[in-house]
């Protein structure tokens, strides 16, 4: 069976997760002209949705019996496993030819198990988990690294597009997955570097910002230091991806990685740091709240410097 041509105003989208990103990225697909059945742990976080004539759903498996396309964006395996596989759960609302695409950063084995128990019901899945935080989902810049059937990924690419500038088919199921834990390896001590990098400027009388001019656009510049550098500077640690969430996909890395034999020590040093974060209260900030805690620890009290 082929996968079914998408177009605004008749393909049905369902969307379950309307948190940080999802609002954002099923409100680019609102603005496309495509019809949304939504569903959110807490209905408040899709009543802006609602009011721009999104329908609610009591059940993941009430979005799917509405939807031609259903995606999923929520925050850990075990809610992936409940909202797609469980008996309220996507799957369960699904016909043949339906097509399941979860945008959340789980495990790859997940992903393959969730493809595989589709195909046996004739639905369709694909895992596509995305990099770029709330500014990424706000402006549709996301790059989406996408594992599934290519002629599935084919098809979905007028919705990918909506919300992401970088559409990379990565290859079967669960190949999305892996290409995000090697995504997720690089952010982990490329943080660590850019908040060093702060520290250091700091405690040698730099001005930030005018460091900042300099570094930035050099070899040493990323997407990190130009974006969360910033907020780090304004003490603005509001979650555009929550530190809980990221040593989640730490651990799921940590396990793919020793499953497959391999030596990964930076990313076990950052892992250990962002536990370090969660412990001091911290765990629902920003990923680049690393900086308080390296900054206590360095003896600084980063939110009241001169």
């Amino acid at each position: 069976m082929a996968a079914a041509a998408i177009s605004p105003g008749v393909t049905r989208i369902g969307w379950i997760g309307t948190g940080v990103m999802g609002s954002s990225m099923v409100g680019h697909l609102i603005s496309a002209g495509y019809s949304a059945t939504v569903f959110s742990r807490s209905k408040s976080k899709a009543e802006p949705l609602i009011s721009r004539g999104a329908q609610w759903a009591e059940t993941p498996k009430k979005v799917a019996e509405q939807s031609d396309v259903v995606f999923s964006i929520v925050g850990f395996p075990s809610d992936v496993r409940e909202v797609m596989l469980g008996a309220e759960g996507a799957l369960a609302g699904s016909k043949p030819g339906t097509i399941l695409v979860d945008m959340t950063t789980s495990e790859p084995s997940l992903a393959v198990e969730i493809h595989q128990t589709a195909a046996k019901k004739g639905v369709f899945s694909v895992d596509a988990p995305v990099s770029g935080g709330d500014i990424g989902a706000k402006n549709a810049t996301l790059s989406i690294m996408i594992g599934g059937e290519k002629e599935v990924v084919d098809s979905l690419q007028p919705l990918f597009s909506t919300m992401g500038k970088t559409l990379v088919h990565q290859g079967k199921a669960g190949a999305g997955q892996h290409a995000k834990m090697a995504n997720q390896i690089l952010i982990a001590t490329n943080m660590i570097g850019v908040c060093e990098s702060l520290l250091y400027g700091y405690k040698a009388g730099l001005d930030l910002p005018t460091m900042l001019q300099s570094v930035g656009p050099g070899a040493a510049g990323s997407w990190s230091l130009n974006n969360l550098g910033p907020r780090i500077m304004n003490n603005n640690f509001d979650p555009g991806f929550f530190v809980e969430h990221f040593i989640k996909d730490m651990g799921i890395a940590l396990s793919e990685a020793k499953r497959m034999g391999l030596c990964l020590p930076g990313l076990a040093l950052g892992e250990q740091l962002y536990l370090s974060v969660k412990s001091k209260g911290w765990g629902r900030n920003g990923t680049h709240a690393l900086m308080l805690a390296l900054s206590e620890m360095a003896g600084i009290d980063w939110k009241n410097r001169k």
